[in-house]
């Protein structure tokens, strides 16, 4: 991408800089936003392999270390701001790419907790992905922000309360976990 925005780049670009045929490429990948999903999980859970960063759906400093992670990642990878502008359209796609990565980070600590009625695992852990990530974005985009580390307690205080709502319970179960939430709404 040093020579064409992700848009140009098409797979035979790929495949001949990879010196690959095509065939081997389609039997790994179906486009290249396929590819570009590969290359940023990988990234990033190679960043959360370092750190020894696993989530099993109770650890709060788990959590903490996704945030700081996803703070790191995207950093390192926006360190070249020619390459983010001439890249625009590029944006959403490794924006897509991280929470898809954090998506899994997080459901693989949650996928066998109970959650509230009407929600799933994957919905909790969606939700959770998202609010990581936009509020990690909104930390990067500010001048002057403060350092990551010092960012991530206050985004904690954010997500936290999101993946609480699951519990070590027998999986997709009702019942209390619903009945405080049915509480709130009807007491307002």
């Amino acid at each position: 991408m040093s020579q064409k925005g992700f848009e140009e780049i098409s797979v035979h670009d790929i495949t001949a800089l990879a010196d690959v045929n095509r065939a081997t490429f389609y039997d790994h990948y179906t486009d290249k936003f396929a590819l570009l999903d590969a290359m940023v999980a990988g990234g990033f859970h190679k960043l959360l392999a370092e750190r020894n960063v696993m989530f099993d759906g109770t650890c709060p400093s788990a959590a903490s270390a996704i945030i700081l992670a996803t703070c790191d990642y995207l950093t390192a990878t926006h360190a070249d701001p020619q390459d983010c502008n001439r890249n625009s359209a590029f944006e959403p796609l490794m924006e897509a790419g991280i929470v898809a990565a954090i998506r899994r980070t997080l459901l693989a600590g949650i996928e066998n907790k109970a959650v509230p009625e009407g929600l799933t695992p994957e919905i909790v852990a969606t939700t959770a992905a998202w609010a990581i990530y936009g509020a990690v974005k909104q930390w990067f985009y500010t001048p002057n922000h403060q350092p990551a580390a010092e960012a991530v307690q206050p985004i904690m205080n954010l997500v936290f309360p999101i993946l609480a709502t699951v519990s070590s319970g027998a999986p997709h179960s009702s019942g209390a976990l619903h009945e405080p939430v049915e509480a709130e709404l009807t007491a307002h």
